[in-house]
């Protein structure tokens, strides 16, 4: 798969790498640019992670969810700051403890998407698997932009495949 066929990380500059599932930065000047014209907090954090910088990012996230607790966002790159750390089980509580409030908003999707994320860098292809079918069938459901359907395809689809060699 080549670069174009990477999934969005719905970031300028940013892709989802198929293999790994996770964001990379691929177009460097888009993204600082992008970046420089943000004053969201969550923009550094996620472009953090996506160049590989969980500690910046980890203090970038306390910094911000100090200023904006309920977040719904912050909240969810929290737990990417754990999963990127590889504090799984930490990171999955957190969105798991999102769920009842995310349950039938836009936010539903993004968060059986975040899960899935979690499970498959620890290894739990079927349990990675099964939360990247729910987010996209959410997505379908209601109806997402493309990049988002895809990058859910793209994720069941590479969760399938590991789950199927263990």
């Amino acid at each position: 798969m080549g670069l174009k066929d990477w999934p969005s990380a719905g970031f300028p500059g940013t892709a989802v790498n198929p293999k790994t599932l996770l964001p990379e930065v691929v177009d460097e000047e888009a993204c600082a640019d992008a970046l420089a014209a943000s004053d969201d907090a969550g923009d550094t954090i996620f472009v953090l992670l996506a160049r590989g910088q969980a500690a910046e990012a980890a203090e970038v996230a306390a910094d911000a969810r100090l200023a904006n607790p309920s977040s719904i966002r912050l909240q969810v790159l929290d737990a990417e700051v754990l999963r990127a750390t590889k504090n799984y089980d930490r990171a999955e509580r957190v969105l798991r403890s999102l769920l009842p409030e995310v349950t039938g908003t836009t936010n539903e999707p993004w968060v059986f998407q975040q899960l899935g994320k979690v499970h498959f860098s620890n290894g739990l292809y079927e349990a990675a698997a099964k939360n990247f079918a729910t987010a996209l069938e959410l997505r379908v459901a209601s109806g997402s932009d493309a990049s988002a359907i895809y990058s859910a395809t793209v994720s069941l689809k590479r969760a399938l495949d590991l789950a199927e060699q263990q």
